[in-house]
């Protein structure tokens, strides 16, 4: 860095400082939401996801020694813990995006995170029997595991799984940001990156994980198996007259269930993979497959269709 002479650097550093002060400089990058709200916190995000995997999964996460005596205080306490941390977490989500611009306090966002924060606990029981059959799934799936319990703790599907089954019931409660926030801490320590709007069936299970993508509107059965490095996202987005991107139309696969996606395999738009399908490595689809077809890719890189005897036609 220049120093003008002076030796400690201080007169080119203001100009630096002069420089991003400066508004064009940070206009496109700064955020200041209405009534001085802080943003969303990602530590106490993180201590909300612990605080719910050892109440999900006693015993794994947060106190190993809770017993059968023990449990209504570990789950309590947990979760009274949670309770307060993400009504404040839901209501800095809703005023990240808040465009009202008369004074005053925010009586009426505090009393919706509120009772936001409590309709999704009261379906912390449902979270939970969806996540016992993925686990399932997990084991019966993978002839490597030797115990539903090792999947608890040390597959990334799981963990995955996890943070998007709670971000998508925060996210069909109408919470904003947050459900996005807590997918993506999934997506930056597994590589599995699922949007909190996916709907997915039980018994789902992601083997291996890395690179997996799946887009906010698909739609996935019950008893579905991906491998490494399958991408359901959107063939095409489409656009307003002035151009910009048209939000929150359906874009992205139907998985019916039964299906099984081996890795590689990119499927793109709002096609549907029938029942029983099961779609072979590196295929590049973008066309509906029949229920029990079998998909291969062949040397010319085409997708070819094998439908089995009784199959509807492609």
């Amino acid at each position: 860095m220049s120093t003008n002479g002076n030796g400690n650097g201080r007169p080119a550093l203001a100009k630096v400082v002069e420089r991003l002060c400066d508004p064009a400089s940070y206009s496109a990058v700064y955020h200041r939401p209405l009534h001085d709200q802080p943003m969303p916190s990602i530590p106490a995000l993180r201590e909300i996801m612990e605080r719910l995997r050892a109440v999900l999964f006693p015993g794994y996460f947060g106190d190993s020694d809770v017993s059968q005596e023990s449990m209504r205080y570990h789950i309590g306490a947990n979760l009274d813990i949670v309770a307060r941390l993400l009504s404040e977490q839901v209501k800095r989500g809703h005023c990240f995006f808040c465009d009202r611009d008369e004074g005053g306090g925010c009586v009426d966002c505090e009393e919706r995170a509120n009772t936001l924060s409590a309709k999704f606990l009261d379906r912390l029981p449902d979270i939970r029997a969806l996540l016992a059959t993925d686990v399932q799934a997990a084991y019966t799936g993978d002839p490597a595991s030797r115990s539903p319990g090792e999947t608890i703790f040390c597959y990334p599907s799981i963990t995955t799984l996890t943070h998007y089954r709670i971000a998508h019931e925060l996210f069909e409660l109408g919470v904003d940001l947050i459900p996005r926030i807590l997918t993506e801490m999934a997506h930056s320590a597994t590589g599995i990156d699922i949007h909190p709007g996916a709907r997915i069936g039980e018994h789902f299970f992601i083997d291996h994980g890395t690179g997996v993508v799946i887009g906010e509107t698909c739609v996935i059965g019950r008893n579905v198996r991906l491998y490494q490095g399958v991408t359901l996202g959107a063939k095409s987005f489409p656009k307003d007259p002035s151009g910009a991107l048209i939000k929150g139309q359906p874009r992205h696969p139907i998985v019916e269930d039964d299906v099984i996606i081996y890795s590689g395999a990119t499927i793109l738009g709002r096609v549907t993979v029938g029942k029983g399908a099961v779609i072979g490595g590196n295929v590049w689809l973008t066309r509906d497959v029949p229920a029990g077809a079998r998909v291969i890719q062949d040397r010319d890189d085409d997708a070819v269709f094998e439908i089995p005897p009784g199959g509807a036609g492609v």
